[in-house]
């Protein structure tokens, strides 16, 4: 720790946690570190492989052993280390399907191993949010389901999982993010439940979270108003400190979201937005998805000081957050992991969650795979590859394939492209989409035998067609879909 540093600023660096951008740690990054910044996160693009990732974490552990690194790795949909190739892991909407949590705890210990093993100590996961919207165009497939009592049940799981590998859990995003309409990366959501519904449905996995030792929790960005009318979850003592700590009892580490996202930062600025959080209860900020510099640093860390100075934020809550950062740094150093790797769990897990309705009857030949594919959600990301057409490939040689969009998806460009193969429609989501239930329901007015996959969350299937559910995007989902079609 460089010298000179005052306790204040070192409590104000403490608390943050930010990105960066590059494969290896900048110059500024370590230095920063050496002055007191406690946490960093990572994201896809500081990721090349495991072995570039573990000396990436050796270069911040030779600055400060204790730091912790933090990363948003859901598996499924969601994935960092697995970015450029999708994920060997199902997410939770697909664990959630098994309602396995034997399953769900060891595909989170296996996911933990190797975060582990990589240096990572503080996974951003597992959702906990209750799908209770399907349209939800945010949360879905990350969730495992619509029901509280089964995603309480997986989500302890998870967090036991993943913590038995020693790497911290962060159960989000607190108090709930499933009946939300709005992405929270692009405005505020609102949740009008009043409190009965809010105890009785999005409480119920944070509860059993908290049973299950998680170490961290993050805040959600949405307005409750039943719970506080006028700030968002990650900005009100209401909810952190009153519901989260006193009424839930919870002694662990509060995250907040990340600061930059437009339902905080379109209103109050990420200045202002952290310091109110750190009041509001939160101990950690997360920055860095979209701002990753220097500047955004020493712009928290300077509002963080002058709010303290103001007397705006006691000098007394902002200590109390920076040791709540030291203590899961400790508690991350202290926590032996596992070292036996359970191979194959992934797919084994994505192949269980299959739901076929229909008979899919064998290929004659090789078939054109019609990719459906809508914008992306900003946490899932656009880069990740996802579908059936590449193990599809594989496994039956000469697949061809399209991408389809909004502006060029229908069933007569399809058709034209297919010639007369068999097709193969993936979609994602469908329900959400209007334009591409149309092609679709035309793809099988006129060609009945299509076999449909959906790799979002999965409502009624059409009637008749030969139809998969995977249950979300991942690469292991999408080969276990391959193998039905072909006949495997």
């Amino acid at each position: 720790m460089a010298q000179g540093t005052d306790t204040l600023t070192r409590d104000a660096l403490a608390v943050l946690q930010p990105g960066f951008v590059g494969t290896s740690a900048p110059g500024w990054l370590l230095r920063r570190i050496g002055e007191g910044l406690a946490s960093v996160g990572l994201f896809g693009r500081n990721i090349a492989s495991p072995e570039q990732l573990a000396a990436l974490t050796a270069q911040l552990r030779a600055e400060r052993d204790d730091i912790v690194v933090a990363i948003d790795e859901e598996g499924g949909d969601v994935t960092r280390l697995e970015v450029r190739t999708g994920s060997s892991f199902p997410g939770n909407l697909a664990l959630g399907a098994v309602d396995d949590p034997d399953l769900t705890r060891a595909v989170a210990r296996e996911l933990g191993r190797r975060l582990a093993e990589c240096g990572v100590n503080l996974n951003w996961a597992p959702s906990a949010d209750v799908n209770s919207d399907p349209g939800n165009p945010v949360i879905g497939v990350r969730s495992f389901g619509a029901d509280p009592h089964l995603a309480a049940r997986h989500t302890a799981a998870y967090v036991e999982g993943l913590q038995a590998a020693g790497v911290a859990a962060c159960t989000k995003h607190f108090p709930g993010h499933g009946d939300t309409a709005v992405d929270s990366h692009h405005a505020l959501p609102r949740i009008d439940a009043d409190t009965d519904t809010l105890h009785a449905r999005e409480l119920v996995p944070f509860r059993a979270a908290f049973a299950a030792g998680t170490r961290a929790v993050m805040s959600a960005h949405i307005l409750l108003p039943a719970l506080d009318p006028t700030r968002p979850a990650t900005l009100s003592r209401r909810i952190l400190t009153g519901l989260l700590r006193e009424e839930l009892g919870y002694d662990g580490l509060i995250v907040t979201d990340g600061m930059e996202m437009q339902a905080v930062a379109a209103t109050y600025g990420i200045e202002r937005g952290s310091v109110l959080a750190v009041a509001a209860g939160a101990d950690a900020i997360c920055v860095g998805g979209g701002l990753a510099d220097e500047e955004t640093v020493l712009r928290l860390r300077d509002a963080l000081i002058a709010a303290v100075r103001a007397g705006e934020l006691s000098e007394e809550r902002l200590a109390d957050a920076a040791a709540r950062v030291r203590a899961l740094a400790a508690w991350t150093r202290s926590t032996p992991a596992v070292s036996v790797p359970a191979e194959g769990i992934g797919l084994t897990a994505a192949r269980r969650a299959l739901r076929v309705t229909n008979v899919y009857e064998s290929f004659d030949g090789a078939p054109y795979v019609a990719a459906f594919t809508p914008v992306a959600n900003f946490a899932v990301g656009d880069e990740t590859p996802w579908g059936v057409a590449a193990e599809l490939a594989r496994l039956l040689p000469g697949t061809e394939a399209g991408t389809y969009g909004s502006e060029n998806g229908s069933a007569a460009r399809v058709l034209a492209d297919a010639g007369d193969r068999r097709i193969v429609a993936v979609v994602r989501d469908a329900h959400r989409h209007a334009w591409m239930t149309a092609a679709l329901d035309a793809l099988l007015a006129a060609r009945p035998d299509t076999a449909v996959v959906e790799m979002g969350v999965p409502q009624a299937p059409p009637a008749g067609a030969p139809h998969i559910a995977t249950h979300g995007a991942a690469r292991v989902c999408g080969r276990a879909a391959a193998e039905v079609i072909a006949g495997c």
